[in-house]
């Protein structure tokens, strides 16, 4: 890997283009290294449009989200969580009580999010074992 403007190319992925195709600009999620390809990468993980679902009805608990999400490791939902909040799609609230408790919730940008991904879902479900 090597960086290339910023970002975190595999080698050789970056020789013999153009400047223009990897100097994103404007927010092109074709350019080889747009930044918002990172946003895209992020959305597009599972882990990350099924805890964006869970979170819809309002702000959950961890553990709340590790049963909701069932399969998931609570190291892979602290990731997921982390990564979230980051990209400013979900915000932490830690309570400072006794046991202490943390809450997540969907920021503006993140209930922006969900309704996408919430169609993506819904076709899914619809969808899966309908293809022969």
């Amino acid at each position: 890997m090597v960086t290339v403007k910023g970002h975190l190319v595999p080698d050789g992925y970056h020789e013999g283009m153009e400047e223009t195709d990897h100097d994103c600009g404007r927010n092109d999620v074709y350019a080889a290294l747009c930044p918002c390809r990172d946003m895209l990468d992020l959305l597009a993980n599972k882990w990350s449009a099924l805890a964006i679902g869970a979170l819809e009805d309002g702000p959950r608990r961890n553990g709340q989200l590790r049963r909701r999400l069932g399969g998931i490791s609570p190291k892979v939902l602290s990731q997921t969580l982390r990564r979230l909040e980051a990209y400013g799609l979900v915000t932490r609230t830690v309570y400072h009580e006794v046991p202490p408790r943390v809450e997540y919730e969907l920021t503006p940008l993140g209930r922006g999010a969900a309704e996408p991904l919430k169609h993506l879902r819904d076709w899914v479900e619809a969808n899966v074992g309908t293809t022969p």
